[in-house]
């Protein structure tokens, strides 16, 4: 098996959280998602971003505004929704007990 390509589908299986964790605090540009992710060593580029973006807006999760824009045309602001919110604390509770059940094995197995 590549290790790159397990890398690959770990990453996958986690960006939905991580875009949700970046969309908690503050409604953001789909341009600052991408850079917020590749500071946090998460490369992921717009042809992944949106169609998740908009995934997760059709299942109630995110929502989004227009902003005027300095630099063209209004720009469209992802924030999560109280739907979102919850789901997030979900994902929280979940990543945990992965945590946990990884950090279990690696120190016990």
């Amino acid at each position: 098996m590549n290790i790159d390509n397990a890398k690959s589908q770990m990453r996958k299986g986690m960006l939905e959280y991580c875009v949700l964790l970046l969309l908690r605090g503050e409604a953001s540009y789909a341009s600052d998602i991408i850079v917020r992710l590749k500071e946090a060593e998460l490369i992921v580029v717009e042809g992944t971003l949106y169609p998740l973006l908009t995934r997760l807006k059709k299942e109630g999760l995110l929502t989004y505004e227009w902003r005027e824009s300095t630099q063209g045309p209004p720009r469209k602001y992802y924030k999560l929704t109280d739907e979102g919110s919850s789901f997030l604390c979900g994902l929280d509770e979940a990543w945990g007990e992965l945590v946990r059940t990884v950090n279990h094995l690696k120190n016990n197995g």
